[in-house]
This record gives structure tokens, sequence and C-alpha cells, in this order.
């Protein structure tokens, strides 16, 4: 996609698709400063990054693209539960080409305590619900 320029209505999309989400590889991990640990495994990532998504109740795009020999970068503003979100994600890439490590990082950090509450409350019951914060005393 590259720059998107200015930050009119039509950025503010529902329909973005990170290709990068299709290409895996098997023992891929993701880290973020609203998890507890590091996630590993294509269907484990698969399952966080797909909820994330579907948590945004919008993605205003600044830029997305490649960046350097192997690596993807996602500059975007979000919004959950009327809340902002401004995210950053980097994907480096294997020798194969497929997703290896991906980080992201939300801010303001009251937005991102709120997403990593929710994220926990869309996995209770399963291994990843430990990856995210239960209620706000922890």
């Amino acid at each position: 996609m590259a720059s998107t320029g200015s930050s009119g209505p039509a950025r503010k999309r529902t329909d973005y698709y990170p290709k990068w989400l299709d290409n895996l590889a098997d023992d891929v991990t993701l880290e973020a400063p609203a998890m507890n640990g590091t996630a590993q495994g294509a269907e484990t990532v698969r399952s966080i990054v797909v909820q994330a998504r579907d948590l945004y109740e919008f993605q205003d795009f600044h830029f997305t693209g490649d960046y350097g020999d192997n690596g993807f970068l996602e500059d975007y503003t979000a919004q959950v539960r009327g809340e902002p979100l401004n995210v950053i994600v980097t994907v480096t890439r294997n020798a194969d080409g497929k997703a290896q490590h991906l980080v992201v990082n939300h801010r303001p950090r009251n937005s991102l305590l709120l997403f990593s509450r929710l994220m926990h409350e869309k996995f209770a019951g399963t291994p990843i619900a430990e990856h995210f914060l239960a209620d706000e005393s922890q």
C-alpha cells in the first residue's frame, strides 16, 4: 500500500486483510506489550491476529508495505470500544519468505490495557487467554 497521504475518512477501512497472515511459518512468534510472554505457532498467532482485528472498529492506515530485505510494516490507527489505539506492526520474514516473527505495538497505555482485557475475554477458557490481562488488577 505504501504511504496513504491525508487522513480522510476513505482511509478508515474495515476491509484490510494482512497478506502475511496467510504465509506464517509453522514456528512463527508474536510479541506485544499487550501480551504476557510470546505466542508461538501458526495456529495460535493466526487466532490472536484474527481476534484482534475483530475488536477493531476500523483501521486508519498511514503506511503498509515492505521495508528492508525481509520486513513488512503496518502503521495504523484503530478504535476499540470508542477508545483510540495507535498500532505499529513489524513482520520479519524468514529465508523462505514466510512471516517468522511479529511485533505489535499498541498505544496509548490505557487503550492497550483495555485491548488486552478484551482479548483475555475473547480467549477465556483457552491457553491463549493467559497471554492477556484478566482484569485491571493485573
